[in-house]
């Protein structure tokens, strides 16, 4: 089953192909290119890079895959919307996952391990995972520095993640170089289950935990002649 995984929770936007068998996953093409500032841009090219790649259309595709979140508000948004139409105009499922756990549940090695990324606003959305790559706590969203006290208290002992770069020294947690941001991999295992089973799309929600920066106005100045 030939599956698209697309991510934009992060800076980096992810565009991937999955095969799902009875015998595994595996990503038969990727793209990923680090860009706070062009999601909307970049997602729909990739798209169609990753299908030309290995001589696909978007009919070939059994289900789509999306990470959701946590991200800023703008980014994320366009991951989602690009899955959920497509899924719709296609006919075929779409499937969420968290994008913390495209990076905790890879870099899960027998250890707690805090999976974070920037929120931008000097905060980051994080969360812990157990050895065998299961969320214990989160997502959440906080300062690094009470992300450090809570981390301490479940006894992680090591890092991943960008938000987990940028922030190392307030962690105090030694910081794997990757994976840096979500692992389409991951994204895909974690839905190959629900993929498998033929389980019903799910609504893709996204995961803000908190109110964009950009807000309506609630009211109109005055006028003055």
């Amino acid at each position: 089953m030939l599956v698209l995984v697309v991510d934009s929770s992060t800076p980096a936007v992810t565009a991937a192909l999955a095969e799902v068998s009875a015998d595994g996953v595996a990503v038969r093409a990727s793209r990923c290119t680090v860009d706070a500032r062009a999601h909307g841009e970049l997602l729909a090219p990739q798209v169609d890079a990753v299908l030309a790649d290995v001589g696909a259309r978007p009919a070939d595709l059994t289900a789509i895959v999306a990470g959701l979140g946590p991200g800023p508000f703008t980014g994320l948004r366009v991951g989602l919307v690009t899955a959920a139409t497509m899924g719709q105009v296609l006919g075929v499922p779409t499937y969420g996952v968290c994008s913390l756990d495209g990076l905790g549940h890879p870099a899960a090695a027998g250890e707690p391990v805090l999976a974070a990324s920037d929120a931008r606003r000097r905060e980051i959305y994080w969360a812990v995972y157990d050895g065998a790559g299961q969320r214990l706590v989160g997502p959440e969203v906080a300062a690094p520095a009470v992300v450090a006290q809570r981390a301490r208290d479940l006894a992680v002992s090591v890092a991943v993640g960008d938000g987990a770069h940028r922030y190392a020294d307030v962690l105090g947690l030694p910081v794997r170089d990757e994976p840096r941001y979500p692992a389409p991999l991951a994204l895909a295992r974690l839905a190959a289950p629900r993929i498998r089973a033929g389980a019903p799309g799910e609504t893709l929600t996204p995961l803000y935990l908190r109110r964009p920066d950009a807000v309506a106005a609630t009211g109109h100045k005055p006028v003055l002649p």
